[in-house]
């Protein structure tokens, strides 16, 4: 088995969020308990518990990122989850956070923002502040990465 992020997340409709994260994911979950359901999806180093209730409410997360191996990987999980039926926002060549990313972001039920992406090139001096698209922030966000101030890249 290889290295997985664990992230527990507690959410307000365990219905809802287990529907959006096996469409997202690809897959069932592999454990479900009352109250708690854990996935492991094939394609994504992460270990996803998700649970109802517990401290800082549902959703708190600000984003979770999944960087994958290439960008042949970026397109074809992003038509598997077009074609689960999400919402999805496209960013291809982004500069984001002191590098250039072909991503897609999709948002769960308790608006936690999920960013699927490559790192193409890393950005030195101002050339990313200079060349940054700000057009194509995730909206709301007051950073390109969907969050405040940081970033998965």
């Amino acid at each position: 088995m290889s290295a997985k992020v664990h992230l527990h997340m507690h959410v307000s409709d365990l219905g809802k969020s287990r529907d959006f994260y096996e469409r997202f994911l690809g897959g069932d979950p592999v454990k479900v308990k009352p109250g708690y359901v854990k996935f492991l999806p094939e394609w994504a180093p992460v270990n996803l518990a998700l649970s109802t209730g517990g401290p800082g409410g549902a959703g708190t997360i600000d984003h979770v990122g999944v960087q994958v191996d290439s960008v042949e990987t970026v397109i074809s999980q992003l038509a598997r989850v077009k074609a689960a039926g999400l919402s999805v926002k496209e960013e291809m060549g982004v500069n984001c956070c002191h590098a250039n990313q072909d991503k897609f972001w999709v948002k769960d039920p308790d608006g936690v923002e999920w960013e699927v992406y490559h790192l193409n090139y890393d950005l030195e001096g101002d050339e990313d502040r200079a060349s940054a698209r700000p057009s194509l922030a995730v909206v709301g966000a007051s950073a390109c990465c969907g969050g405040t101030t940081s970033c998965a890249s």
